[in-house]
């Protein structure tokens, strides 16, 4: 029997981690990194939206939804990039796929290609994290 000398890392761990690599473009990220980054960035959002809706003016507006929205979304734009293109190595695509985001439909081919599975062994982009 061989014991895995690996740190385990939870679902926090992937989530912090991606703000640790904040800006790196290189290497890889195993898909459990990339959605548990993804969904704790969506739970985060709608929890904004719903503390926004709590603080709303009293004449209507929501200027306050407005700003949380806008600095959490400056905030989470470079890891979001920096994650899907490793997520992309890992899967052997190139980061630039990731365009495909701006075009109708585009976001749903960068959906399915983040789901593919990890290359075996290391890559051209990097060795295999797992």
């Amino acid at each position: 029997m061989t014991v895995d000398s690996r740190p385990s890392v939870g679902p926090l761990g992937y989530w912090a981690g991606c703000y640790r690599k904040y800006a790196t473009f290189s290497g890889r990220a195993r898909r459990a990194e990339y959605w548990w980054f993804t969904l704790f960035n969506a739970v985060i959002y709608l929890a904004l939206i719903a503390v926004g809706f709590l603080l709303g003016d009293s004449d209507g507006s929501n200027a306050t939804l407005g700003i949380l929205v806008a600095v959490f979304i400056l905030v989470v734009f470079l890891p979001t990039l920096a994650v899907t293109c490793r997520r992309l190595h890992d899967a052997g695509l190139s980061g630039w796929w990731q365009l495909l985001g701006i075009l109708p439909l585009g976001g749903f081919a960068v959906l399915i290609m983040t789901l593919l599975d990890s290359n075996d062994g290391p890559n051209k982009y990097g060795p295999d994290p797992r």
